[in-house]
């Protein structure tokens, strides 16, 4: 597995396990196991065991990663500060490290141990920007190392790289603010979609059922045909009922999917949101048995 990102291993290991539980939700279904569990649980938790770790695992990523960047631009203006009184980027840098920046302190220090025992900054900064490897850090140390190459005032291309970060920082913050009402909404569809199930599962189905019944026998006992209630075949109610609940998790997949790219713009956040759905929607429909 070396070599493999961590990302791609959990996918893997994921669709093993998720393979192995639809493989026996099959074999229940096909052999008619009488174990207390529907051949549809190992369904869902299949599909559970396939999204949820992954999401989870991005989701904590994405913290860090928030976290980092919401830290650098207070490094870099310390830096600038330090520059203004003389110094150069290489002494700026050693000189603030010494603050607190969360999560990024450990890298920074780091780095400025590296240029205390003689490594040049430019290189100092290209091996911090491989640790840290964050889209906003890796944007804003190669524009800090071409300033230093070139010569000149790094200080004001620090201060003008901190507010940039600052303001794009801010741009995604209200960007998520904005989308997470739609997320919100698209979650509420979903459950609405799911109590609707339940509703003509439990409630409207069976009296159709009992009303073809009853009305059959009533047929019978005329001597007319008992497959027909009202012109409805009762004997597709069963398949009915199964196909809304296979709709109603392909419904939170895709609604999942979409929720997470509303979100902040990417499907794997959308991983988190369609195993979520999905098995709360099934717990809903199990617990009022609609399934």
């Amino acid at each position: 597995m070396k070599g493999i990102s961590t990302d791609l291993k959990i996918l893997l290991g994921s669709a093993v396990v998720a393979v192995v539980l639809f493989f026996l939700a099959i074999v229940i279904s096909v052999n008619n196991y009488q174990w207390g569990i529907l051949p549809m649980d190992f369904a869902v938790a299949a599909a559970g065991v396939f999204f949820i770790p992954y999401g989870v695992y991005d989701r904590i990523r994405m913290r860090r990663i928030k976290k980092i960047e919401e830290k650098f631009p207070d490094f870099l203006r310390d830096v600038a500060e330090s520059s203004r009184f003389g110094m150069t980027l290489a002494e700026a840098i050693v000189t603030a490290s010494g603050g607190r920046y969360g999560v990024l302190s450990a890298e920074i220090k780091k780095m400025a141990a590296q240029i205390s025992w003689g490594v040049p900054v430019n290189q100092a900064l290209e091996m911090f920007k491989e640790r840290v490897g964050t889209p906003l850090v890796v944007r804003m140390v190669s524009i800090i190392q071409k300033a230093n190459e070139a010569g000149g005032n790094v200080s004001d291309v620090l201060h003008m790289v901190s507010r940039a970060a600052k303001e794009v920082q801010n741009m995604q913050k209200e960007k998520e603010i904005q989308m997470s009402s739609y997320t919100i909404v698209l979650v509420i569809a979903y459950f609405v979609f799911v109590i609707t199930i339940i509703i003509l599962n439990t409630n409207f189905f069976p009296r159709m059922m009992e009303m073809g019944q009853a009305f059959g026998s009533a047929l019978e006992t005329a001597g007319a045909s008992a497959s027909l209630s009202f012109g409805i075949n009762v004997e597709l109610i069963p398949t009915i009922q199964f196909l809304l609940i296979v709709g109603a998790l392909i419904h939170g997949v895709g609604d999942g999917i979409m929720a997470g790219v509303m979100k902040d713009g990417r499907l794997q956040t959308g991983t988190l949101f369609a195993g979520g759905l999905v098995v709360a929607g099934y717990v809903l429909l199990r617990m009022a048995n609609a399934v």
